[in-house]
């Protein structure tokens, strides 16, 4: 079995080689239950550390970062008011140091033999939390083995970027407790890293060697400045002759066409995939990932054309998966992809009841609320509401043989003419082709297909990629500082992409 890592030494297998600075102040005496005292001097002996909690500032992969670790061999990681204030003070400082936040807990709750008055101090903590957040401030969570009770239930809980040690247990549940209480174990295997990050209710596993990795990635695109040094010329690059809409459609639903996982894997760096919705919803069929394009760190969501399940059509729980993203982004301040690619929205008894319409709604009245640079990419099909969810942005651009329609070609010929005989004539007179979109205005750019994508897929992400990177670019130098971090409310306009 692994051997799970104390707080210090958590601290010194993922810390820059002497940038550990505690900023703990020592315990002050209380008086105290005896027994509770006696208790508390062999966990002081036991862990090598006066309280639950070490808090201080280091550097990771060069990035200055606070840090909060839970000891849980002083009893159990339990939270007691005396490491509840260590908590709020290291989260209040780093939020005037304008730091980002790292919680590495490993704890089983609230600590009983302080019991109310202990219980409450989880308000605080989470007051702190979102303070720290409302400052545009990352915070980063990893759950070890165990994180349980109050401690999962708030500041657990509260991550922009959830990840979990590999086995670990993980749930609000105490399962011995509910053995006590219910005469029953609790289901074997629900309250395990690996299943929730199934589920959606974190975003990976991440074994302890690899945390400074993921943690580096991470902020290098939540918050590396972006240096710009040339805006570039976006939009210079147009193919010659428009094509033929319905050519574009079959090439399009090609199987080797690439889709938004291949444009993150060939066209885009420092990739860190989140998971789901962060509600128990896996959103299987939308990719979420910090990632940087042309050096820009960003935020993306797209519409996984591999999905399995429901051939890549996008149900409600997608979408509130890409509302995430997009919460991230505005939070943080940083720019938003968007990456358009599905055949249309689940069609089923399910999706109407999850609220598939409001969740598409949602999304739009999210993207048009939006105040930092965004980039939407219409990468292949662009079909229905569930491709309109991720329209709205400060620009919009097509690869040569995408596509934006109502419905497919096929279903518009059926409402018009009764079959699917006209599909192709009605992609011409519906104006759903790249070109056609330029010309109404509803994308900026159009990426040329020298050749089909699916038959060279690198050069095609490669130049989707430098495309979105022009973009963002372009923005970061027009968008005034209040309006790229995202400080200052601005709507769009009522059609077509939003104003850089």
């Amino acid at each position: 079995m692994t051997r799970r890592l104390g707080a210090l030494e958590l601290i010194e297998a993922n810390t820059d080689p002497d940038s550990w600075h505690s900023w703990d102040a020592p315990v002050r005496p209380a008086e105290r239950d005896p027994e509770y005292e006696k208790a508390l001097a062999q966990a002081r002996e036991r862990s090598g550390t006066d309280e639950a909690v070490v808090t201080g500032r280091a550097r990771i992969g060069g990035h200055e970062v606070a840090l909060i670790v839970s000891e849980f061999r002083f009893l159990g990681g339990s939270i007691g008011r005396d490491a509840a204030g260590r908590i709020v003070t290291a989260m209040r400082r780093a939020t005037a140091e304008r730091l980002p936040l790292i919680a590495a807990t490993s704890s089983g709750g609230t600590r009983m033999q302080e019991g109310t008055p202990a219980f409450v101090t989880m308000v605080d903590i989470s007051r702190a939390v979102v303070e720290h957040k409302a400052a545009g401030l990352p915070y980063l969570v990893y759950l070890r083995h165990p994180t349980t009770g109050g401690v999962f239930a708030s500041w657990g809980s509260l991550g922009h970027v959830t990840v979990a040690e590999p086995g670990a247990l993980i749930g609000f549940l105490g399962p011995s407790v509910y053995e006590a209480l219910e005469g029953h174990p609790f289901p074997s295997g629900v309250q395990v890293a690996e299943n929730l990050a199934a589920k959606g209710v974190i975003d990976a596993v991440v074994p302890s060697d690899r945390l400074a990795e993921v943690t580096t990635k991470a902020l290098a695109s939540l918050t590396a400045p972006v240096r710009v040094s040339r805006p570039g010329l976006p939009g210079t690059s147009v193919p010659a002759r428009p094509g033929d809409a319905w050519n574009s459609i079959r090439l399009s639903r090609h199987p080797g066409r690439p889709g938004a996982r291949e444009l993150l894997r060939i066209g885009a760096d420092d990739v860190v995939s989140l998971s789901g919705t962060g509600a128990g919803e896996p959103g299987s069929r939308m990719l979420c990932a910090l990632a940087s394009f042309q050096g820009v760190g960003c935020v993306v969501i797209g519409q996984d054309r591999r999905a399995r399940a429901g051939g890549g059509s996008v149900g409600p729980d997608d979408l509130r998966a890409a509302r995430r993203g997009i919460h991230i982004a505005q939070e943080l301040g940083r720019p938003l992809v968007c990456v358009i690619d599905t055949p249309g929205a689940e069609l089923s008894a399910e999706a109407e009841e999850q609220a598939l319409a409001g969740e598409i709604a949602r999304c739009l009245a999210d993207l048009v609320q939006l105040t930092v640079p965004s980039v939407s990419v219409l990468l292949g099909e662009g079909c229905g509401g569930a491709a309109l969810a991720l329209l709205p942005s400060r620009a919009c651009i097509a690869a040569e043989h995408a596509w934006l329609s109502p419905l497919p070609p096929e279903g518009a010929s059926v409402i018009l003419h009764g079959d699917t005989r006209l599909a192709a004539e009605m992609a011409r007179r519906q104006r759903v082709g790249s070109h056609d979109l330029l010309a109404d205005g509803v994308v900026r750019v159009v990426v040329p297909e020298p050749v089909p994508a699916h038959e060279n897929p690198e050069d095609f992400c490669r130049r989707v990629s430098a495309e979105i990177g022009s973009q963002l670019r372009h923005q970061l130098t027009r968008l005034p500082q209040d309006r790229r971090t995202g400080r200052r409310a601005r709507g769009g306009t009522a059609t077509g992409p939003m104003p850089a």
